[in-house]
């Protein structure tokens, strides 16, 4: 299993150096692998309206691509960036709209098809678990998105955020623990234990007690 991740990792990076020169192919390939990251990554920031921002962050990204430095971790981060910057962007405008443009029961109707979406993807990007990802405090969910779903280390996810490593290793951890406590006595109809914290509790351990930077963390 290793080896096939580390073989789809380097077909990845080789896709990168073709898409940056114009290979449409190699863009396909990269957008296989990222969207599903940031549509869950976009979904619990904004809702229903993922699909909206992630499609706003791959026309810039598209755009600037060929001028892009870094290797394949950095990609997925920059990626990641310019989605939080949309889905920032996106909250924004949608708070300065009048009240009254969208009716309240019209909001029941429009996580339909990108939940739908959300639900079909693998492990923790369950639609129950993105939920419970976005109703921790803001910066524990972004932690916890960029680490667990968008799979980015701590230094990568820091410089998504603007914070230092230490310091998304701990908002990490506390958003892991948090989940962790919320699940363990979970009743029948709840999201069950192994699906979410089978994928955090690795996460969960090496924030704790492998990172530098995690001062105050109990």
């Amino acid at each position: 299993m290793a080896r096939m991740e580390r073989a789809d990792e380097e077909r990845l990076c080789r896709a990168l150096r073709a898409a940056q020169d114009g290979d449409e192919e190699s863009f396909r390939m990269l957008y296989r692998d990222v969207q599903p990251r940031l549509i869950r990554f976009a979904g619990a920031l904004v809702g229903p309206d993922a699909e909206d921002v992630t499609s706003e962050a791959w026309l810039q990204i598209a755009r600037d691509l060929p001028s892009f430095r870094g290797d394949l971790d950095g990609f997925r981060g920059w990626t990641a960036t310019i989605t939080r910057h949309r889905a920032l962007d996106h909250l924004r405008r949608r708070s300065r709209r009048p009240n009254g443009d969208v009716p309240v029961e019209a909001l029941t109707t429009m996580a339909a098809e990108a939940d739908t979406e959300v639900a079909a993807l693998d492990g923790i990007a369950t639609r129950d678990a993105i939920r419970l990802i976005a109703e921790l405090p803001r910066d524990q969910a972004e932690a916890v998105l960029l680490r667990v779903v968008v799979g980015l280390d701590a230094k990568t996810a820091g410089k998504v955020l603007g914070k230092r490593s230490g310091a998304v290793r701990t908002a990490s951890y506390r958003g892991l623990r948090r989940l962790a406590d919320r699940l363990s006595p979970a009743p029948a109809d709840a999201v069950p234990p192994a699906r979410l914290a089978g994928d955090v509790r690795p996460l969960l351990r090496r924030d704790k007690n492998g990172g530098t930077g995690a001062e105050g963390v109990t």
